[in-house]
């Protein structure tokens, strides 16, 4: 199957994924930054990023570009938590600015598995871009 990398700064996240992905007969790489997903990059051939918006350091869109520079047909998945807004002070979708900046899909956390797997595998099969996963209503 697919080489995919996991980039997040939550441990129990990067296994619960990577766990995940192998049970659906992938091989998994993690990396715990940005910084360290570049490095990973350099060292090996992915098939697919799954990427945390939020990470100290370098953040996931700064890891999405310099990922699309270095490799500008890999397939990204950008990953985040919602961001709850105060009321009448609407906050912007992160996972929509990760698409507009060239991730493949967004996906929001708390994240669910079966969704995680169909997306990865949609990703793999099309390389088409598209939009998060709509919130879940309040």
């Amino acid at each position: 199957m697919a080489h995919i990398l996991v980039v997040d700064d939550d441990e129990l996240l990067r296994v619960v994924l990577g766990r995940a992905l192998e049970e659906a007969g992938h091989t998994v790489s993690a990396a715990a930054s940005g910084r360290a997903a570049l490095v990973s990059l350099e060292a090996a051939r992915y098939d697919l990023v799954i990427c945390d918006v939020f990470m100290p350091e370098m953040d996931g869109f700064e890891t999405l570009r310099a990922v699309k520079e270095r490799a500008p047909d890999l397939p990204v998945v950008a990953i985040s938590a919602e961001r709850r807004s105060w009321p009448g002070v609407p906050s912007p979708d992160f996972l929509e600015m990760a698409v507009a900046l060239g991730a493949t899909a967004g996906l929001r956390k708390p994240l669910d598995l079966k969704a995680l797997k169909a997306l990865v595998a949609r990703c793999l099969r099309s390389g088409e871009t598209t939009a998060p996963d709509p919130p879940e209503a309040s």
